[in-house]
Formats: structure tokens, sequence, C-alpha cells
């Protein structure tokens, strides 16, 4: 029973450090470039072009959680979240022409995109949470 519980730790630590490190990668390098240059330029893209670490965290979190039989929900629906909220915004920048370069990205079209945008990346944060009270229920519990 105990390797069942240390191997679920395993998946659930990698899981999140997979799921957190592409948001938290472009504020790193965002505070390098501030020291090194005095600009604060951050890629807010960056966990979106590292959608397939996030995947494979979400994965890891996702096996964890169906093992330990807890916070499978918030971590489920909160990457269903994010799937949504990408489709979404892609269809948004599609439809409005934002996609195609037909439109500037100026305005309320695109301002609507990057909230969508936003909202994305805060659900990446969020599955990232579900697996740090997954961790916190795997140290806490016992048996």
């Amino acid at each position: 029973m105990e390797k069942k519980r240390i191997l679920t730790k395993i998946l659930a630590s990698c899981g999140i450090a997979l799921v957190l490190l592409p948001v938290a990668a472009p504020i790193i390098f965002a505070l390098i470039g501030l020291i090194d240059d005095g600009r604060f330029l951050l890629d807010f893209l960056m966990p979106f072009e590292l959608f397939p670490i996030v995947l494979a965290g979400t994965g890891l979190l996702i096996w964890a959680a169906v093992r330990a039989k807890t916070r499978v929900k918030m971590i489920v629906w909160s990457f269903v979240s994010v799937i949504a909220l990408v489709l979404i915004g892609q269809l948004v920048a599609m439809a409005s022409g934002l996609a195609s370069g037909r439109i500037e990205p100026t305005g309320f079209w695109w301002a609507i995109v990057l909230i969508i945008i936003a909202l994305a990346a805060l659900g990446i944060v969020a599955v990232g949470v579900g697996g740090i009270f997954l961790m916190r229920d795997l140290f806490v519990s016992k048996g």
C-alpha cells in the first residue's frame, strides 16, 4: 500500500511541475530581462506554446488523482475549461479576422481575445492549484 502512495506522490509532484512550468517560465524570463536590460517583456502566450508540457502534467495529475480518489473533478474540470477557452479564443480570432491579419490587433475584438487568453491561463493555474491540493491531501491523509 505504501508503494502505491509513493508512486501517487511522485506522479502528483511531477504533474504540478509540468503544469506550472509554462506559467512560471515567462514570468521568470521577464524578470531576468528586467534585471538585464531594464525592460519587462512578458510572453503571455508561452503557456500555450508549451501546451504539450501542460497536457503531460495534467495527465499525470489526473492519474494521481484517480489513484488517490480525490480532487479528480477539480483537475479535470479546470483542464476542460482551458481547452474550451482556447477553442473559443481561436474561434473569436478567426471570426473577427485577427487570426488572418485582416484586422489590426487593437480594439474590441483584440480585448476579447486577450481576456479569453487570460482566463485560459488562469485555468492552467487552477489545474496546478488542484495538483497542490492533491499533494496536500496525499501528505495529510493517513493510509
